[in-house]
């Protein structure tokens, strides 16, 4: 955990900046002012409709297909702990910290609006969770994006009456129970409305689709380098990344795609070597390489819809009955994740297609008829060494798999709570995928950059740019030049790490200032 890191939670939007700090680098939160007494306004509304005796949805009612019955008052507290009780109902493997902490964070946000009912000492609570590092054990499986993600959501909830399993802040299983205990956290008894409060929402899809922008955003200026490394290292052609050529087709992402590859092959002596008529015979190179900034750019454009989908949820207070300004608490349709869903669908068709386009590129290095001199699968003594032949099976092996993840999860629904939830988002399946598919593109542009730098350090006597020797470098630090056939596991995973932590990109900008 970060030192005396702190995130304020207040009725105004995070930003992506605040979810990564708390999800990925452990900071504490805090509820400012301004959400204690929003939280304070609405929940006197709510204790007013609990005493009424017209029956209020989720106050005074039970939930989904069983809201017509109306409790009596010595049953609410049942009421809603049988609620989050019977909802934390996930099963299979555990779902990551990074990814839950997201989810409770923007559960809190959505609390901090004064949109939900809910009384400030839950708030309180559920801030006191985050900020002792105490993490409920989420499963995989449980939450069909609608009525958001209920499943994950009762899991943290549980936690907050003290049941349950969690991870405290070493990452050691624990009951809730202890963990609450030892951290000096009472549990909460819930009251009414509470029970919903803590679970209706989409807070856990849009966590991970936070995430994913956070890090697809990293990997599109990795393709950049791994591509320029490409095209440099298989004697291609930097012309048609013309500034004059891509404003032919103004999309903002391509601009900035194709303006990176050419800053990082600035002052490349292997460009140079064949820029001449007479030393270049090819009229235009593979789509692999000429059409980099075109699919690269995409993926960018798709990217920044992608982060206006989620800035739009960011100031979102996602729960059903909701408070409004005037003191009405209405029912409503917000927690369906339709929305983050498709974006969620679009980046996995973007990972994948991004991670498609590097195979290709990687494949030709291999090739003695399409590398243009190098040796058969840059092996040292091709027959005898197989160089990297089985990394670029590895890196096919990984696309396939993505191109599966690419399929829809949004398109598919199905009915629950006796049809009284007949159409669904699937947008936690879609995260889920998602999150796959962004490790699948690591590794597939960590074997291009391993790939691209054997082969650059093949092309000796000739030099290549600056910026891309750098890269060269970097990965050298970990992985040994190329030589007879090594036990090459090691050094692939060497490669995704120094594309994981952003040390391709960081290498490359060591000499082009900041890429875009």
């Amino acid at each position: 955990m970060r030192d005396n890191e702190v995130v304020n939670v207040g009725p105004e939007p995070l930003t992506f900046d605040d979810v990564i700090k708390v999800a990925r680098h452990g900071a504490a939160v805090q509820l400012t002012d301004d959400a204690l007494a929003a939280i304070s306004a609405a929940r006197q509304r709510v204790d007013e409709l609990a005493e009424s005796p017209t029956p209020a949805y989720g106050i005074s009612t039970g939930f989904g297909a069983l809201a017509t019955r109306h409790i009596d008052p010595a049953l609410r507290a049942q009421l809603q702990r049988s609620l989050v009780r019977s909802h934390a109902a996930g099963s299979g493997p555990e779902v990551e910290t990074e990814v839950v902490r997201a989810l409770m964070l923007l559960r809190l946000h959505t609390l901090a609006t004064g949109h939900t009912g809910i009384r400030p000492t839950t708030a309180k609570t559920l801030a006191a969770l985050i900020s002792a590092g105490i993490t409920p054990v989420v499963h995989e499986f449980g939450s069909l994006g609608c009525s958001g993600d209920l499943a994950p959501l009762a899991h943290v909830a549980l936690t907050l009456m003290g049941e349950g399993v969690v991870r405290d802040a070493s990452g050691s299983l624990q009951s809730a129970g202890e963990a609450l205990k030892q951290a000096h956290i009472d549990p909460v008894e819930l009251a009414a409305k509470e029970g919903l409060a803590l679970i209706n929402g989409t807070d856990g899809m849009l966590g991970m689709l936070i995430l994913a922008i956070h890090d697809l955003t990293a990997l599109v200026r990795t393709a950049d380098v791994s591509a320029a490394m490409s095209v440099e290292g298989l004697l291609g052609t930097d012309r048609v990344f013309m500034p004059e050529l891509q404003a032919l087709r103004p999309h903002p992402g391509q601009a900035l795609s194709a303006a990176n590859m050419t800053k990082v092959l600035r002052d490349s002596g292997v460009m140079a070597s064949h820029r001449d008529p007479e030393s270049c015979t090819r009229v235009q190179d593979a789509y692999s390489l000429r059409c980099a900034p075109q699919v690269a750019g995409a993926a960018r454009d798709t990217i920044a819809h992608a982060a206006t989908v989620a800035g739009w949820e960011l100031a979102s207070a996602v729960d059903n009955p909701a408070v409004l300004a005037d003191g009405r608490v209405e029912s409503n349709g917000n927690f369906h994740g339709a929305p983050i869903a498709y974006v969620l669908d679009f980046l996995a068709v973007v990972a994948a297609d991004l991670a498609s386009m590097s195979e290709r590129r990687t494949d030709r290095f291999l090739d003695v008829a399409r590398n243009h001199g190098l040796p058969a699968f840059l092996a040292d003594d091709p027959g005898v060494d197989s160089g990297h032949m089985i990394a670029q099976y590895t890196q096919a092996a990984i696309v396939s798999e993505m191109k599966r993840l690419a399929v829809p999860a949004s398109v598919d629904s199905i009915p629950s709570s006796a049809m009284q939830e007949d159409h669904v988002s699937m947008g936690w399946s879609a995260a889920r995928k998602l999150r796959k598919s962004v490790d699948g593109l690591t590794r597939v542009l960590a074997v291009e950059v391993l790939t691209a730098a054997r082969a650059l350090d093949l092309r000796a006597p000739l030099v290549p740019a600056p910026a891309t020797a750098a890269v060269v470098k970097a990965l050298r630090e970990t992985v040994p030049a190329p030589g007879p056939d090594r036990f090459l596991a090691p050094e692939i995973e060497s490669a995704v790490r120094l594309v994981a932590d952003g040390g391709v990109v960081a290498a490359a900008e060591s000499v082009t200032g900041p890429l875009n």
